[in-house]
């Protein structure tokens, strides 16, 4: 290969236009450029980060709420089956005290919703913007 490439750099040129041989070359970077231009100079049709945002939590908040509301069913399901169907007055106190504390949880995370709307009326996006 060594000597492929020898023979090609003394290879004598014929006298001529040099540059019609850079022609092919030179017409397709054109065209390379000309198809690159067209191709980044489409419009693009994307949100906001606020709009991308806003969407990612509300999706975000909807499952854990969804998930927070079945699993706060089923604890509180097998707490109140303690309380009703126990005999010993310590698992009656425990199935109450983790009742109660299931329901302040789940209380807690449905007020988030409410809270993050109520911050998102008050503060406006502009405040944000360049």
């Amino acid at each position: 290969m060594a000597g492929n490439l020898r023979e090609q750099n003394t290879e004598i040129k014929e006298p001529g236009n040099q540059f019609a041989m850079l022609i092919p070359r030179f017409a397709f970077t054109a065209f390379l450029a000309v198809v690159l231009l067209a191709v980044s100079a489409a419009p693009v049709f994307a949100d906001t980060i606020f709009d991308t945002a806003k969407n990612a939590m509300q999706t975000v908040y909807k499952d854990v709420a969804g998930i927070a509301t079945v699993a706060a069913v089923v604890c509180s399901a097998v707490c109140l089956f303690l309380m009703n169907f126990s005999k010993s007055g310590r698992t009656v106190d425990e199935s109450r005290s983790w009742l109660k504390r299931i329901i302040v949880c789940w209380a807690a995370l449905m007020t988030l919703g409410a809270i993050v709307t109520y911050f998102e009326s008050i503060i406006p996006k502009s405040m944000f913007g360049g």
